[in-house]
């Protein structure tokens, strides 16, 4: 086995020398550093840490594994467009909703300056959200709106339908007429 190259300096002693070289041998633990970083490959007891470390500013124990996964991996573009109507849009995309947002000046007529209207549908497993869940993403959308910026919020709800078809009959004879051009004499 070839030995580590050594960072002592030259005057250590053989003990010294020796012992490096059985530390450097311990501590070369394969780790798959990419890996460890990315929400979806990372173990869900480990996935708080990761977004106590990129500075999550509200975490729940009762999110889906799915939201919990998103959050984190949405942390660093909500952070670096905070104070925008984009990084609105990314904290209910993370909460896996949707948001349509009017500014003041996009409002007919003209609302008062600095002030925008969220118009939110979310959903949990399926199921309309639950009031202390919207509370959670509306407190997370008072984070990262624009801090001079009010904002009013109205609750939508997404509804799906099936359209029936329904299909008539009606018999028809078709007949072929033979229709041919009179002979030239």
């Amino acid at each position: 086995m070839m030995p580590y190259p050594s960072i002592l300096p030259p005057g250590s002693s053989a003990l010294e020398k020796a012992l490096e070289q059985v530390a450097a041998r311990r501590t070369d633990l394969p780790v798959a550093l990419r890996t460890y970083r990315q929400p979806p490959n990372l173990a869900m007891s480990i996935l708080p840490w990761l977004a106590w470390e990129l500075s999550l500013d509200n975490w729940s124990s009762d999110w889906s594994e799915a939201i919990k996964r998103e959050r984190v991996k949405q942390a660093i573009p909500i952070a670096r467009q905070k104070g925008t109507a984009q990084s609105v849009r990314g904290v209910v995309a993370s909460f896996g909703g949707s948001v349509a947002i009017r500014e003041w000046w996009q409002m007919s007529p003209m609302g008062d300056p600095y002030t925008f209207s969220l118009v939110l549908n979310l959903e949990q497993a399926g199921m309309p959200a639950t009031a202390d869940f919207v509370d959670q993403v509306i407190a997370e959308v008072s984070r990262v709106k624009p801090v001079r910026s009010h904002f009013t919020f109205t609750q939508g709800i997404t509804a799906k339908a099936g359209i029936g078809l329904i299909a008539a009959v009606r018999p028809t004879v078709y007949a072929r007429l033979p229709c041919t051009a009179p002979a030239a004499h």
